[in-house]
């Protein structure tokens, strides 16, 4: 293949040749479109957008402790029930206005009001244990946060990726009350300059940030952006996304594929990679008629080698695992584990148990995610080895992403944002089916556990919770973990200072391109 092809490969995925190749313009991809610049209507590639933009008032590190991002520090009231926290000296928006404490409540209350929009409003609300009772602001510089009770989860969930809880300038807002179209007026180290919707999203250095002493780490500490310009760049096909790397037009390529790394080292990219914590799971709709029947559940976890999926998959670089606990947690042991063994004789057993009769099975999947639609094509072969009848049904990325938010599915190859503590994971797949449709699990014994996990900070007790979880859950089957993803960037030879993270969220400050 020649390098014309090549580029005019890339020409096509309209990168426009030579439009990004500027020195102080890093190029990022992205394999599809942001939903929006408000933070409710979201997926994983907004929250990575939108975070370069706003901040949220502490953030987690690399370790994943949780270190000071809009707040410059903060302290807890001997009951555990009042969070004072101090805003950031000299954090001003995008527009020149100073962040106040009077921005951090109007957003807040803002979010509130949003109901179940803001999906996160159950994590506020005392439906899950904990509940924010009130915010203040004596001062400027200081908000006040008044929990019910002591919350282990309280600071995490503030500083949760996927709930965009961050502060934004109340002048996104227009005079009828709603969110102004494509506005994004934040205090982050960028700006929104261009949103040329499909093709790409272009931040640019804002000039008047000041930043935290503190080194940055994660989404914490000091968050300068050291180039002019970051280019979000859409490009959905993965062969695409490839060749504009290999042809300079593209600097960082996140979710490289494992499979790839010898061939892009010999090309003089950089590699990076760590042990991940966003869980790649099958889902499994247990108020389905047919899936319904824990026995037939049963009988998929014994018929799929998930081992030899996690080994493929991952050229080694992670290995199975079922639980809401991923290897890169400090809560891990080999317990978490323990999991139907693969036996498609057990599987047949159980088949008859149930008594399946070879109806088809859907399981919903989709080409804009390469992982997603290569595991269920592995799966697919696995059940239909035990007898199994199961078909793809391959859709459009946002059409998939539609039927898991209404539950309307038989089965789904899927992947969930990295949640960095166990609980937070807990949290999102255990639920009232009846009202949330995204719960995977309605066990109510499962989320008792749940809640009892986040109203204490003891580590060994929080552990065993987490370990009776799983023990529940391996019984139950209400969803199929296959492994964490490891998190895998090709980066371009002339950029220095760019680091992947467990959280697997890409992050332009602090690099440079030569």
């Amino acid at each position: 293949m020649n390098r014309t092809f090549l580029i005019s490969t890339a020409l096509a995925a309209g990168l426009l040749f030579g439009a990004g190749a500027q020195a102080n313009t890093l190029n990022i991809r992205i394999n599809a479109d942001i939903r929006g610049t408000e933070g409710l209507n979201r997926d994983a590639n907004t929250d990575t957008i939108l975070h370069h933009i706003f901040e949220t008032l502490v953030g987690f590190r690399d370790d994943l402790t949780i270190g000071p991002a809009l707040a410059e520090a903060w302290t807890v009231s001997d009951d555990g029930k009042t969070y004072t926290f101090t805003i950031r000296d000299g954090a001003t928006f995008h527009n020149g206005d100073s962040v106040t404490s009077a921005d951090v409540k109007w957003n807040w209350d803002r979010r509130v009001a949003a109901g179940a929009e803001w999906f996160c409003n159950a994590f506020f609300d005392g439906s899950q244990g904990l509940k924010v009772e009130a915010v203040e602001t004596p001062d400027p510089r200081t908000v006040v946060f008044k929990i019910a009770e002591p919350n282990a989860l309280f600071l995490a969930q503030l500083a949760n990726i996927q709930c965009n809880g961050w502060v934004a300038s109340p002048k996104n807002v227009g005079a009828d009350g709603k969110w102004i179209a494509d506005s994004a007026i934040g205090s982050g180290s960028f700006k929104l300059k261009e949103w040329q919707k499909g093709q790409y999203v272009t931040l640019e250095k804002y000039a008047d940030y000041k930043p935290l002493k503190e080194k940055a780490s994660g989404y914490a500490g000091d968050r300068t952006a050291l180039v002019d310009e970051a280019k979000f760049m859409i490009i959905p096909d993965t062969s695409a996304a490839e060749t504009a790397l290999f042809a300079g037009e593209v600097d960082v390529l996140p979710n490289f594929e494992s499979q790839r790394i010898e061939d892009a080292k010999s090309r003089g990219l950089q590699v990076m990679t760590t042990a991940g914590l966003s869980l790649t799971p099958l889902l499994i709709q247990t108020n389905d008629p047919l899936m319904s029947n824990v026995k037939l559940r049963q009988a998929i976890a014994h018929a799929i080698d998930f081992k030899q999926i996690a080994a493929a998959r991952t050229a080694g670089l992670a290995e199975f695992n079922p639980s809401g606990v991923p290897q890169a947690s400090a809560f891990f042991d080999q317990d978490f584990l323990k999991w139907p063994d693969y036996n498609p004789e057990t599987a047949k057993a159980l088949l008859a148990e149930a008594g399946y009769k070879g109806e088809t099975i859907k399981i919903q999947t989709n080409t804009r995610y390469q992982g997603m639609y290569e595991n269920s094509v592995l799966v697919q072969a696995m059940l239909a080895g035990a007898g199994i009848n199961a078909e793809l049904e391959v859709l459009d990325w946002a059409a998939q992403l539609d039927n898991y938010l209404a539950g309307k599915f038989q089965m789904q190859s899927f992947g969930y944002s990295a949640r960095l503590d166990p609980s937070q994971f807990y949290g999102i797949i255990i639920g009232d089916k009846k009202t949330d449709l995204t719960a995977q699990w309605g066990s109510t014994e499962a989320y008792d556990l749940y809640l009892k996990s986040t109203k204490t900070t003891d580590f060994e007790e929080r552990k065993a919770i987490f370990k009776q979880i799983h023990e529940l859950m391996a019984k139950d089957v209400p969803i199929l973990g296959l492994y964490y993803e490891p998190v895998v960037a090709a980066v371009g030879a002339k950029i220095e200072g760019y680091a992947v993270w467990p959280a697997d969220k890409e992050r332009a400050w602090g690099v440079k391109k030569n």
